[in-house]
């Protein structure tokens, strides 16, 4: 699992992707913000090796890659997420977000996977922490620089007031961030997990259909209407399965609802599955070839991280 360019932000088509790490094969995989400063951040859980890029999205579903004994181990669950800032013994506050723009009354975090800088317009503070202490206090100057052994506390509204009232240069801070599976007794499994990519909604639990777009606050047309899509899904015998759908090409391909590819992934075997975002996103790579069409008019779609599938040595 990887994002484009190498940061938590930014576009690249599957296939620079899949070319630039040499990869056998490649598909796309989470959602994403697809306009504005902050094109390519993930809309959903994202760690990659070990690295918590993105917080959860409404506890969507998630897969995870496990590294045992030079197998890849493939887990599904729906991934939530809970932060706090803690300064001193007794000043805390619960983080929003990672890496995402900044909202009203919110606490940001800014880590050095993200960019060079916050990329933040003026209307905030930005508390600039280096080794576990502030070193620098930026109010109403917009962007900073994220120190590549820190992070960036950025906040606007309530929060600025906050970290106005209880926050200075020298303070020592903490971040206490966890994310963990809804599904409680996944838990410790879960933590082994290097690598996570957020989807939605779940396809199949338990080798049958259950799709949770409800549980998701996913909209019943995005079940029922026909699309491009791609899923990840493990079959019984513990291998990994992706595939990519076309559609939006009348008279080639009107794609599939989720039930049908659902159904479709049934057919091939799979015990467990969620859907990866699709649309004009849905790209497959094998051999540093396009084998799909993809549905935009301009061809592949830059997006924001992709799976891709390496021979063992």
């Amino acid at each position: 699992m990887v994002h484009a360019m190498d940061e938590a932000v930014g576009l690249e088509t599957v296939s620079s992707m899949a070319a630039r790490y040499g990869a056998l094969a490649a598909v796309n995989s989470g959602y994403f913000r697809t306009t504005g400063t902050y094109r390519g951040d993930s809309v959903g859980i994202e760690v990659l090796n070990g690295r918590l890029l993105s917080e959860s999205n409404n506890v969507r579903a998630a897969a995870g890659l496990i590294e045992r004994s030079g197998k890849q181990e493939l887990i599904f669950g729906h991934i939530k997420f809970e932060g706090q800032v803690i300064a001193g013994s007794q000043a805390k506050r619960e983080i929003n977000g990672l890496n995402r723009p900044r909202g009203d009354n919110e606490l940001i975090i800014f880590t050095p996977e993200f960019h060079r800088t916050t990329l933040t317009d003026p209307g905030g503070l930005e508390l600039i922490v280096h080794r576990e202490r502030i070193v620098e206090l930026r109010d109403l100057k917009g962007s900073s620089t994220i120190p590549a052994d820190g992070y960036v506390i950025s906040v606007a509204g309530t929060a600025r007031q906050w970290a106005l009232e209880k926050l200075r240069v020298g303070t020592r801070v903490k971040l206490d961030l966890d994310w963990s599976p809804a599904e409680t007794e996944t838990t410790d499994i879960w933590k082994q997990a290097a690598n996570i990519i957020g989807g939605g909604p779940q396809l199949i639990k338990n080798g049958r259909v259950e799709i949770t777009n409800t549980a998701e606050k996913i909209l019943p047309s995005f079940v029922s209407d026909g699309h491009p899509r791609t899923a990840i899904a493990k079959l019984k015998s513990g291998q990994i399965l992706l595939v990519a759908v076309d559609g939006r090409q009348p008279g080639e391909s009107i794609g599939m609802s989720l039930t049908m590819l659902a159904d479709l992934l049934i057919e091939f075997g799979a015990v467990e599955a969620i859907n990866l975002d699709g649309g004009g996103s849905t790209t497959m790579v094998i051999r540093n070839k396009l084998v799909n069409k993809p549905s935009d008019a301009t061809g592949e779609r830059p997006v924001s991280d992709a799976i891709l599938v390496f021979p063992r040595p």
